[in-house]
């Protein structure tokens, strides 16, 4: 049994009349909206599996609505796609670019549409539950493009950012200043509790995630070393590393090929979190290995 809901947004939605008719004949519930204010006041009271949006519609566009769908952490999810009666590939882009995941040209192909929702709804999903997952596990995740700005977040990490940082979308811009070398970020708030943000490294194009918890007031500050699970021999070669030994030192001292020691190297960097070998000895040092 489809339990699957689709918003439909169109200024004519009785064009689309066999789309929406196929729809519930397929189990789809469907719900319609006749333009972007509409839509967004129907998302204020139910959360559809996927939003089917004609581009080009009088008062907000529907490139404009998306942008406001996206926004909204609590919407972000929902996989958006066009339906557009234009082949200028201007208005594909930005389609793409305020949110979309698809497009569909009109008049649309019923059995395409079809195919193409269940798709996104099916990855939508598993992209929801694994986000729920993370939240349950009592941590928070953010992703930053490029250009510093936030390309999403789960809903605890939005919690948390709002109320530590209730004047900036996303983390401070001095947090994210340091590039790769910034491994991690704690701030405190008056109360005691620290809000941790840790760099797990790029995502994607010029995407960078960072994974966000909360710490009590009194929980005493976990050792990154101490977490890391190190052989005794990537512990080794890093001590070396903090004491500014090159690869070929430590080989000697080791008794490896700088090669062998370069692999090490490069399990440390994936335990530790880190990219750079001056991260790596900055953590050390720090921590007195």
């Amino acid at each position: 049994m489809n339990d699957t809901v689709v918003l439909v947004v169109d200024d004519a939605p009785q064009s689309l009349g066999l789309l929406c008719h196929t729809l519930q004949e397929n189990g789809y519930t469907v719900l319609v909206a006749r333009d972007g204010a509409s839509a967004l006041e129907r998302l204020d009271l139910a959360t559809p599996d996927v939003v089917l949006l004609d581009a080009m519609m009088p008062g907000l566009s529907g490139f404009e609505t998306c942008r406001l769908i996206k926004q909204d952490a609590a919407l972000q999810h929902i996989p958006v796609i066009f339906m557009t009666g234009l082949s200028d590939t201007n208005h594909i882009v930005e389609g793409f670019a305020c949110g979309g995941v698809d497009y569909v040209v009109k008049p649309v192909r019923v059995q395409e549409v079809l195919a193409r929702l269940a798709t996104h709804v099916r990855n939508a999903r598993a992209v929801r539950l694994a986000r729920e997952a993370i939240d349950v596990g009592g941590h928070g995740v953010l992703v930053v493009d490029a250009k510093q700005r936030v390309a999403w977040r789960s809903p605890q990490a939005q919690r948390w950012l709002s109320a530590f940082f209730p004047d900036t979308d996303g983390l401070p811009r001095d947090w994210l200043d340091g590039g790769d070398e910034v491994a991690e970020r704690v701030s405190v708030a008056a109360d005691g509790r620290a809000l941790v943000a840790r760099r797990l490294g790029p995502v994607g194009l010029g995407e960078v995630m960072w994974l966000i918890a909360l710490r009590a007031a009194d929980a005493a500050v976990p050792s990154r070393l101490g977490t890391a699970s190190l052989t005794p021999r990537e512990t080794e070669v890093l001590s070396w590393i903090a004491k500014g030994k090159t690869n070929r030192d430590v080989g000697e001292i080791l008794g490896m090929s700088p090669r062998t020691v370069n692999k090490h190297l490069e399990h440390v960097f994936e335990k530790l979190g880190v990219e750079t070998r001056a991260a790596a000895a900055a953590l050390a040092s720090r921590e007195g290995l």
